[in-house]
């Protein structure tokens, strides 16, 4: 692999389809590397707009706009960081533009959409998985739970991402409410959703699992140490690693994680979440990308997920290897404002062995991830309370309009 110099004719160039917070990490990993990046988003001064070298603000769902963004700009890559993407505008773009979309396009497809991964995972690789069944009216949905799924169960957007437009229905008392929330707070409206059985488990993980090139140009699996995770509402609050398993559970998990990889192909970094109860494993969901819990990488290993995302996709040489045990806690407004600013970070940063990262988000929301906290100790659990101890102690407040 052969790195340009960026800003002149030689660069190579990624364009970024997304710009979060995964974004802005994935934006400086790259460019640590002399890789130019150019980061898109649905809204300006997104944070990775902040770090790059170019920014643009399109609707990613529109194909046209986004196929004349990359006629534009004639990326080598192209690097989804979130669902809400016009897929087959990504395809014929794979297929006509002599760009590489990580890890494929086909990838991007089947991930986007709840009912692609679930058929392939369940249907196709044969994974364990949950109860399950696709509806697209509320009598369907209503006679799929009554004879396949059963309550207590989930109800979710076909495509949503952060727990947006989920909820877990006890009974059919709050069916009906249940099914208009997933209708109006997906990613997209597919006029379709999916009901998931509650599953009994102890915990559950996401295993980064990175597809590489080895020292013979073979693409070779590697593995995180799993991540513990704690959610609530579906969208992930607070994150450790390493998560303890047992041995058996472990081999489980990373040969149902490598049989699905495989399948979708191409390089980079997977976040593949399962459920664990003691030796049992299920298969939940699979982002072809860093993952939100797997920030806490930032601090525990040698290489973050957003270093093993990058140098895999650049050919280069990759290692999961875990230094510190730590933890991560979201850092969430309380408010909403289009202009806030941050108080209590000398305090936070003065707890041992504590960083804490803000996204430069531009405006705020009532539970928006706005920055999140880290922090490394001999056992997780004490990283996890001095990581949840500094995300406390930042307050998000409303800023005021300077006097002119």
């Amino acid at each position: 692999m052969k790195i340009g110099t960026p800003l002149t004719n030689t660069a190579t160039k990624v364009l970024l389809l997304g710009s979060g917070e995964l974004g802005k990490e994935i934006t400086i990993s790259l460019q640590r590397y002399g890789v130019e990046v150019i980061a898109v988003d649905r809204y300006a001064n997104a944070p990775a707009h902040a770090v790059a070298h170019r920014s643009y603000t399109i609707d990613m769902t529109n194909g046209k706009a986004l196929k004349k963004l990359v006629k534009k700009e004639r990326p080598n890559f192209i690097i989804p960081e979130i669902e809400a993407i016009a897929t087959d505008a990504l395809a014929d773009i794979e297929a006509q533009e002599g760009c590489t979309v990580v890890p494929n396009a086909r990838a991007i497809q089947l991930t986007m959409n709840r009912e692609g991964i679930r058929t392939l995972a369940a249907e196709k690789l044969g994974l364990a998985t949950s109860k399950y069944a696709f509806a697209t009216g509320f009598k369907e949905l209503k006679t799929a739970i009554d004879e396949t799924v059963g309550y207590p169960c989930f109800i979710k957007p076909t495509m949503s991402s952060s727990g947006k437009g989920q909820s877990l229905v006890k009974d059919e008392k709050t069916l009906k409410k249940a099914w208009k929330l997933a209708n109006s707070k997906g990613r997209a409206a597919t006029g379709k959703v999916i009901a998931e059985s509650k599953i009994d488990f102890d915990f559950e993980i996401t295993l980064l699992t990175v597809r590489a090139l080895d020292a013979d140009g073979d693409i070779e699996t590697h593995f995180c140490e799993p991540i513990g995770h704690r959610q609530e509402q579906g969208d992930y609050r607070e994150s450790w690693q390493p998560q303890l398993m047992r041995p058996k559970a472990i081999k489980t998990a990373q040969a149902m994680a490598k049989k699905i990889t495989d399948n979708i192909g191409g390089l980079g970094l997977f976040g593949v979440e399962f459920f664990i109860k003691k030796d049992k494993v299920w298969f939940s969901e699979i982002s072809p990308r860093p993952h939100d819990t797997g920030l806490v990488t930032l601090l525990t290993q040698r290489q973050s997920e957003f270093d093993l995302h990058v140098r895999a996709i650049l050919g280069f040489p990759v290692s999961t290897t875990l230094d510190k045990s730590g933890a991560s806690a979201v850092i969430l407004s309380e408010i909403d404002a289009d202009s806030v600013a941050y108080k209590g970070m000398e305090n936070a940063l003065m707890l041992p062995a504590t960083e804490v990262r803000l996204f430069g988000k531009p405006k705020a929301l009532i539970n928006r991830r706005m920055g999140v906290a880290l922090s490394v100790a001999k056992t997780t659990n004490k990283a996890r309370q001095r990581a949840s101890k500094a995300a406390s102690l930042v307050q998000i407040m409303k800023r005021k309009k300077r006097k002119t």
